[in-house]
This record gives C-alpha cells, structure tokens and sequence, in this order.
C-alpha cells in the first residue's frame, strides 16, 4: 500500500536524535531553545514557545488572553476539531463561520457578520498551508473595537479582538512577502509527525504582539505557565546552587523536549532548499497530469499575494455527491494507494451536533468537503509513486462515474 504522508526520517535525523540521547539532556534543554531562536529568526516573528503540539499552544494563548464562560471565539466551520475543542475546553463558545470556495480559508464576509460584543478572538485557519487574507482580519478586529468588551487587563492593554491563526499547516507560506508566523498577534504551528516539519509531536507559539505589550516577558511567563506554574526549568536548576524554585499558578505540562527539538532543528535547516522545493516538485506533477480532466477541480496553492507551503493537495471532483466521493476513495484504496479527506466539517461532528450546531448553515464548507480528496504529498513519494496515484485516481473516478 503506497502511504498517505509517512515522516522523513533520515540519518540526519538519527544522528541528531542520538546526540541529544547521549547529551544528558532528553526533556527540554539547550535544543528547545535553539530551535526556539531558529524559528524565529526564520518566520521574523518576536519570539517563539515550543510545546508538545499546537493544540496546547492554541489553548494556552486562550487561557493567557483569559477567554472563558462566556465569551466567544470565531473558527472556521472546516477544519480539524482541534481549533474548536480548545475553546470548549476553555469554557467559551465557539462561534463557526462558513469558508471560501476557492481556498476552502475563513470567509472574511461571514466572519464580519459573526463578530459580537462578545468575541474576544478569532482564530483563522491557513487550510492546506495556503494563508488566510490577514490585511482583511486585521482590518475588521479594529474596525469593531467599539464592539470589544475587555473583561481583564491585557484585554484592555490590546483594545480589542485578539487573531490567533492556526497556523498549523502553514510552515514557511507566504502573504505578501511576509512568512507565517508575523501576520498577525499570534501564530500557532504544528510539528506533527504528518506536517512538514516534524519533530514526532511538538508545535510552536509565535508572538508578535504589538506595543506596548513585551513578547520576549510574556514568552517567559509562557515558560512557567505551561511547565505547572513552576518558575525554574530543569535546565536552569542545573545551575550551581540554583535547586530553589517556587509555582506560582496551577499551570500545564505541554514543554517540548529536547528529542523532539533535535528532529527540528535538522528540518529547519533543510526546509527552503529542500523540502518545499521537493513539495512543491510534486504538486507541479499532480498538476500536470491531472489539469487536462474537467472532471478535476485542482487546489489554489499560489495567487498574487500568498504562496503555500504545499502541506496538502486537496484535490476536489466536479459535481458528485458525498455518497460518490466516498466510492472513489475506496476505488482508490482498492488500488493500493492511500489517500485522505480534509476535514470533515466541525459542525458535522457528533459532539458538536449534540451542542446544537448543524452543517446546512455552512453551505460551502459542506460543498468543498464533500468533494475533496487529499492525495499523497510528502518528501520520499517518487515521480514513478505520483504517477501511480494519478493513474489510480483517475481509474477510480472513471469506475463510480461511469
């Protein structure tokens, strides 16, 4: 079975995993914090957290904005549940909005009408690794500051809605020549063993905050708040007589460690030159041999002002149903080729229908999911491997739409 996204996993890597075995330091450590500096320094961003997924980025940026009972929060209805079960877990509600048709992004007409005197933050979603329209997001949370009702200081000290983008997919993408990461207050990305930087499991907070707040102070309170409110790591108790600490809140445990740190910092240092010229090499093959079949509706990863980082192709099939959708994907399996679909919607979920949320009120999102198949995309996968996957797409709509 040829495989959907396996990681990349070389003897760079192994070689690097094994230096931080053998360092002595395997929790985070001197490789957390380097990777830290080189992810900053890549995106242009203030400063940088590392954790153990962008999951807990997202929420810890939610709890440290003191979102709670309450308030609500603005996600795009297509998208992984991820970015809305952080704010159930946060005791907030979230408020879904519908999608764009062509980049599967955040509507920006949907999320105006969508924002109250009681949001505090919206988080869009850079579907695929293709960016949102930020100048647009930025634009509405100060058009509605007359709308913002702060319920504590750092709400009054930013004046306004907080943008949070999951940035999970969106790894060196660009808006206007600016990276992810810098397009807003905070980014969160993810380092997942299916992304294309991988560290096995980790993500980063990326703050860029405007003035007057300090990114590099709250990036230390960051520190303590998601290693249980304790105010020293282990790294710096190793210093002489430096053993004492205190826990100044009931914080989290989500720090990245340094083993995970070593597989980034190898990725990091290979990632322009390397994996997205190699990414982006196979979205050009799917292209070419797809675009001649009107059948196929391909995937916008590049426009006049954002490139993507070809995390996904998310390649759609003119005019079939959900019920034919899911018959060529089994076609395509049946040929010994995996593939994906990205996402089922949020709203379409069991717990959220039980929560009174209903897809019909996201018409797009709907109609982009029910057509969508995500083909293979990852560093290893051949040309000899994506012209077996075009072949065998093409086979499989060729038997359900005969």
């Amino acid at each position: 079975m040829l495989p959907f996204s396996p990681p990349r996993i070389d003897d760079k890597i192994c070689d690097e995993v094994v230096a931080a075995l053998k360092s002595g330091w395997i929790t985070t450590g001197p490789r957390t914090k380097d990777f830290e500096k080189r992810i900053t320094k890549y995106c242009g961003n203030k400063s940088t957290l590392c954790l153990n997924s962008a999951t807990a980025g997202l929420e810890i940026m939610l709890r440290w904005f003191g979102v709670g009972e309450g308030d609500e929060v603005i996600v795009p209805a297509y998208t992984y549940c991820a970015t809305a079960n952080v704010v159930i877990h946060c005791g907030a509600t979230p408020v879904f909005v519908d999608t764009n048709e062509t980049d599967f992004n955040i509507n920006i007409q949907s999320l105006e009408k969508a924002i109250t005197n009681k949001t505090k933050v919206i988080m869009p979603v850079d579907f695929a690794g293709m960016p949102c329209d930020f100048d647009e997001i930025n634009k509405l949370v100060q058009t509605h500051k007359n709308l913002f009702n702060a319920g504590n200081d750092i709400q009054k000290q930013l004046g306004r809605i907080l943008i949070l983008a999951d940035a999970a997919h969106s790894f060196g993408a660009t808006y206007k020549t600016k990276k992810t990461g810098t397009l807003c207050d905070v980014s969160v990305f993810s380092f997942h063993a299916v992304k294309n930087l991988v560290t096995a499991e980790g993500g980063a907070i990326c703050l860029n905050l405007p003035e007057p707040f300090n990114n590099d102070e709250i990036y230390k309170y960051l520190c303590i708040k998601t290693l249980h409110g304790q105010n020293k790591d282990a790294l710096a108790k190793t210093q002489k007589g430096n053993w004492k600490y205190d826990v100044i809140e009931a914080g989290y445990k989500c720090n990245m460690t340094d083993i995970s740190a070593a597989i980034g910092l190898i990725e990091i240092e290979r990632y322009d030159n390397d994996t997205l010229v190699k990414r982006k090499h196979i979205v050009d093959l799917y292209n070419k041999g797809l675009s001649a079949d009107k059948r196929f509706h391909l995937p916008l990863l590049k426009d006049e002002t954002r490139t993507s980082c070809y995390h996904l192709y998310p390649l759609r099939i003119n005019n079939i149903s959900e019920a034919q959708r899911d018959a060529i994907i089994q076609e395509i399996f049946n040929q010994e080729v995996s593939v994906n679909v990205h996402f089922i919607p949020v709203p379409a979920m069991s717990f959220y229908k039980k929560l009174g949320y209903d897809i019909k009120n996201y018409p797009t999102a709907y109609n982009n999911y029910a057509n969508e198949i995500s083909l293979p995309l990852y560093y290893n996968l051949t040309d000899e491997q994506v012209n077996t996957v075009i072949v065998a797409t093409i086979n499989a709509v060729n038997k359900v739409l005969c």
